[in-house]
């Protein structure tokens, strides 16, 4: 299966390309590449036969795109080629295996750097990463959902956590993450190939990371709250400042108060209580 890279070139690319990322974030590209002039957005030949940018105007900014094919067989090694250390803070390093371990911080997560979303660069994924720090997950049951690359269902359970479930919709992203959950010795989490249905027969948890976009999280949230013990929280993230309103009355209606809110170049994270 072949993949398609949309370069975007936008001008003024702040805020255009968060705009415009956030307009196109349902259209079914699984990943997303910032740039200085804009970003990469990489989608299955398949998922792009339903493609249509022409609706897409702004006043505020333009934007013009280019396609270029992408063999699967050659994006492992594109992809690593340009892959950096993530460091967060002096909390977490998320770094490849042909980087050195990083000492300056209190985790190192290894990852294989394939084509899924969360390798740690993007703003939401670092957001979540560094409230988990915050939050005391020893011997609680965690689920991941969207789990992309697998780094914060791995990231629960090096903080504590007694069990962790990832679900992902994507298999390439199932795949990964298995492959990321051995690499780091997790024997405490599973990873399973789903959508938000799968979470019927699951029993409750007590922290649930959802780091998708929002109006799957919309869709998304009464299962969530259903699926919450009394007292636990629930990380939002994939999201812009703009959405936190309406995504707080909907959880509020939902029983979920607010807890607090922690942006990073106008991307928002969204914690919540039962």
């Amino acid at each position: 299966m072949n993949y398609l890279n949309y370069q975007f070139t936008v001008e003024p690319p702040e805020p255009g390309s968060e705009i415009l990322m956030a307009m196109i974030a349902d259209y079914g590209f699984e990943s997303f590449d910032i740039q200085p002039n804009g970003f990469n957005a990489f989608i299955t030949e398949e998922n792009a036969k339903e493609i249509n940018l022409s609706d897409l105007v702004f006043d505020d900014f333009k934007f013009s795109v280019s396609i270029q094919t992408i063999e699967q067989t050659n994006w492992n090694s594109e992809w690593e080629k340009n892959f950096e250390p993530v460091i967060i803070d002096d909390l977490l390093a998320i770094r490849a295996n042909f980087h050195s371990p990083i000492t300056t911080v209190k985790l190192n997560i290894e990852i294989t750097p394939k084509m899924s979303f969360g390798t740690g660069h993007h703003q939401t994924t670092r957001l979540v990463a560094k409230q988990l720090f915050q939050l005391n997950l020893n011997e609680q049951r965690i689920l991941d959902m969207g789990c992309g690359t697998g780094i914060l269902a791995i990231l629960a359970e090096k903080l504590g956590a007694k069990e962790v479930l990832g679900i992902d919709i994507d298999a390439w992203s199932v795949e990964n993450s298995i492959e990321n959950v051995a690499i780091n010795k997790c024997a405490k989490t599973i990873i399973k190939k789903g959508d938000v249905e799968d979470l019927n027969s699951e029993n409750p948890f007590d922290l649930i990371i959802a780091n998708i976009n929002k109006n799957i999280l919309k869709k998304h949230l009464p299962t969530y709250a259903e699926k919450m013990k009394t007292g636990s929280h629930l990380i939002l993230s994939g999201f812009f400042l703009t959405d936190v309103d309406e995504l707080t009355e909907i959880a509020n209606k939902l029983h979920l108060i607010k807890v607090s809110v922690e942006t990073e170049n106008e991307w928002a994270m969204l914690v919540l209580k039962k």
